[in-house]
C-alpha cells in the first residue's frame, strides 16, 4: 500500500534525500534553513545545559549532545524537520544511571541504546508506534513531567541536600523535611524567571520566552549578590568546574570543542573509569533498553506531529536508524542520550526550515555558543534553570490533552492513563509503559469480546423466509470469534441447542476465527455429535474459512456441514409437515 510505505522504508539519510529530490535546493531554501537553524540553535543552548544538569551531569555534556547528535541525526534520519538533542523525557531514566554509575556508565548505556535503536530500525519495527495507545503516551509523559518538576524544587528553594534519595516518595519527604532551610533569594530568582516565561508569549514576539526569562533571572541574581554577598545564588559557574587535559581548570563550562574519548574511560561513580564486568553489563542493559524504547517513541511521536503540521511523510525506520547512529557516535564525544524534541522541532518548522540542513546548522550554532559564550553562560543561576525545566515539564505533560482525555474518554482509557502516570512517578517508565500497554490491550480485548453476540433469527421472516421443522433453530453470530469471546458464545450455543434436532449458524458477521475460537467450535461440534444434533455452518467469511481449512476441519456425515450461503443451508433443513 503506497500510503503506508513510509512505515516500512529504510535508508540512511532518507529525509535529506527526499528534501533534495522533491524540488531543487536553491539559494532561497538554503537561506531559510540557515535562519531556522540559527533560531533553534539559540533556543537549544540553555535547554541543552538545563537538561544535562537535570540528568545528573555537567551542562557541557548537554551541549556536546546537541552538537554531535544534533548534526548526525538530521544527516542520517528520516524526519525532515526534527531537531534532536537532550530532552526532558529522558531525565527520569538518565538521572538514576548517572547517580549510580557516573558519566561513564551513562555514556555506555546511551551507546548500547543506540545499538538497540539500529536493530529496531533494521528489523523494521518502526510501524509498531501505531500500536501504542494515546492513553499510555499521555500517562507516562505526565508522570515524567511530575518527576522532573519535583526534581527542580531543590534548586528553586535553594536547598542544600547532601544526597538525593532514589525513590520518588523519599525525595518528596526529604524536600518537606528540608523546607525550613529555604533560601529566599533563590526563590525570588526562580519566581521572576517563571513569571517572565508565562507572561512573555502575550507580547507575541518571535523571541522565545525562555531567553528573556533567563536574562531576567541572571540580572536579578547579579543585582542581589552585589547588594549583599549573603544573597548570592548558586550559578552554573559556582556549581560546576572542569579540568582540561593540559591541566587548565576553571568554573562553569569549558570553552573547548568536544573531543573523542572512549565512553568507558569517562569518570564513573567515584570519579575513576568504570570497571567492566558481566554484572555491569547486566545492570546497564535494562536501562539501555528503556532509553531505546523511550527514544523510539519520542522521536516517532515528534515525526508524526511534524507530519501533521507540514503535510509531509517521515520514514519511521529511517528515523530510528538515524537516532541509533546519533546515539552510537555521540557518547564517544561526551554526549548523553539524544532524541527528537517536539518543541524545538516545531520551532524549527515555524522558523521556515526547508530540509534537515536546518538541523545541522542548529548544531553549528550550539558549537559556536559553546566556544564563544562559555564564560557568560557560567553566570546563569541554577534557580532560573530550574524554573525553565518546570516550564519544560509543564509543556511536555500536554495537560490540555490529558484533561480532555479524563473528561471525554471511556473509563478504560482513563484507568490506563492514571495507571501509567502513577507507575511512572512511583516506580519507573519501563514498568509504566509495559503495564499500560498490557492493560490497554486486555481492556480492549474485553470490549471487543463483549461486542460478539449470538441471536436467534429462526422467526425472522426476512432472513428465514419459511418455517423450519420442529427442533431446528437458526442462530446469527456477529463479531470476532477469538479466544476472549469464543468460549462464551459457543458455551451459550451449547445450552441453546440442548434437545434440538439441529442448528444453523449464520456466520457472515464473523470476520475472525482464531485458535481459541476453533477449539470452542470443535467442542460444540463434538457435543452435537454426542447428542445427535446436526450443526450447519453457513456463509463463512474468508479468514474463518481459511482457518477451518488449515486445521483440517471437514464435514461429518449426519453431524456437521458447511454451506456457502444461508439460503443453501436452509434448503437442506427439514420443513414442517404440511
Amino acid at each position: 500500500m503506497p500510503h503506508r510505505a513510509h512505515l516500512f522504508s529504510l535508508r540512511v539519510g532518507h529525509a535529506l534525500r527526499e528534501s533534495f529530490s522533491r524540488e531543487p535546493y536553491s539559494a532561497r531554501r538554503l537561506w531559510k534553513d540557515v535562519m531556522a537553524g540559527i533560531t533553534v540553535g539559540i533556543i537549544a543552548i540553555p535547554l541543552a545545559m538545563a537538561l544535562a544538569i537535570a540528568s545528573g551531569v555537567a551542562p557541557q555534556y548537554g551541549l556536546y549532545t546537541a552538537i554531535i547528535a544534533g548534526f548526525l541525526i538530521p544527516l542520517t534520519g528520516g524526519s525532515r524537520f526534527s531537531i534532536s538533542g537532550p530532552t526532558a523525557a529522558f531525565v527520569v531514566i538518565l538521572f538514576p544511571i548517572a547517580h549510580k554509575y557516573g558519566l561513564g556508565g551513562l555514556l555506555v548505556a546511551s551507546l548500547m541504546a543506540g545499538g538497540i535503536l539500529i536493530s529496531i530500525a533494521v528489523l523494521r519495527f518502526g510501524r509498531l508506534i501505531e500500536y501504542i495507545p494515546e492513553s499510555v503516551t499521555l500517562g507516562f509523559t505526565a508522570g515524567i513531567a511530575i518527576v522532573i518538576a519535583t526534581l527542580q524544587i531543590k534548586d528553586i528553594l535553594g536547598l542544600s541536600l547532601a544526597e538525593v534519595p532514589e525513590h520518588y516518595v523519599e525525595k518528596v519527604w526529604q524536600l518537606v523535611q528540608s523546607a525550613p532551610a529555604v533560601h529566599w533569594p533563590s526563590v525570588v530568582v526562580a519566581v521572576a524567571t517563571f513569571g517572565v516565561m508565562v507572561l512573555w508569549p502575550r507580547l507575541k514576539t518571535p523571541v522565545p520566552a525562555h531567553l528573556p526569562a533567563l536574562l531576567m533571572g541572571t540580572v536579578i541574581a547579579l543585582a542581589m549578590v552585589s547588594s549583599d554577598p549573603d544573597w548570592a545564588v548558586d550559578t552554573i559557574g559556582s556549581r560546576f568546574s572542569y579540568l582540561l587535559p593540559d591541566g587548565t581548570s576553571g568554573q562553569g563550562i569549558p570553552p573547548v570543542l568536544p573531543a573523542f574519548e572512549w565512553p568507558w574511560n569517562q569518570p564513573g561513580p567515584g570519579g575513576a573509569p568504570i570497571e567492566w564486568s558481566w554484572q555491569m553489563i547486566r545492570d546497564l542493559l535494562p536501562a539501555a533498553f528503556a532509553i531505546a524504547m523511550l527514544g523510539a517513541i519520542e522521536s516517532l511521536l515528534c515525526a508524526v506531529v511534524l507530519d501533521g503540521m507540514t503535510g509531509t511523510r517521515h520514514s519511521a525506520n529511517s528515523e530510528l536508524l538515524g537516532q541509533g547512529i546519533g546515539n552510537v557516535v555521540t557518547p564517544f564525544f561526551g554526549g548523553i542520550t539524544a532524541t527528537a524534541a517536539i518543541a524545538r522541532s516545531a520551532a524549527n518548522y515555524k522558523a521556515g526550515a526547508q530540509s534537515p540542513i536546518s538541523g545541522m546548522i542548529h548544531a553549528f550554532v550550539v558549537l559556536l555558543g559553546l566556544v564563544v559564550l562559555a564564560d557568560l553562560l557560567s553566570y546563569l543561576p541554577m534557580p532560573a534553570m530550574a524554573a525553565l525545566l518546570v516550564m519544560v515539564a509543564w509543556n511536555m505533560s500536554e495537560a490540555p490533552k490529558a484533561k480532555h482525555l479524563l473528561k471525554t474518554a471511556p473509563h478504560s482509557d482513563v484507568w490506563v492513563f492514571l495507571t501509567c502516570c502513577s507507575l511512572t512517578v512511583l516506580f519507573d517508565m519501563v514498568i509504566a509503559i509495559t503495564v499500560g500497554i498490557v492493560m490497554a490491550a486486555l481492556l480492549f480485548m474485553r470490549e471487543i469480546a463483549e461486542m460478539t453476540k449470538v441471536s436467534d433469527i429462526t422467526d425472522n421472516r426476512r432472513m428465514v423466509p419459511e418455517p423450519l421443522a420442529e427442533g431446528w433453530r437458526v442462530f446469527k453470530i456477529s463479531g470476532p470469534l477469538f479466544f476472549a469471546a469464543a468460549d462464551r458464545i459457543f458455551g451459550e450455543l451449547a445450552t441453546l441447542c440442548d434437545h434440538k434436532q439441529g442448528i444453523v449458524l449464520y456466520l457472515d458477521g464473523v470476520p475472525i476465527l482464531d485458535a481459541g475460537g476453533l477449539s470452542a467450535l470443535n467442542k460444540l461440534i463434538s457435543k452435537c455429535e454426542k447428542t445427535n444434533t446436526r450443526i450447519y455452518l453457513a456463509d463463512l467469511q474468508f479468514q474463518p474459512l481459511k482457518t477451518l481449512a488449515r486445521a483440517g476441519v471437514r464435514p461429518i456425515e449426519n453431524v456437521s456441514a458447511l454451506f456457502p450461503s444461508l439460503k443453501d443451508a436452509l434448503d437442506n433443513v427439514p420443513r414442517p409437515p404440511a
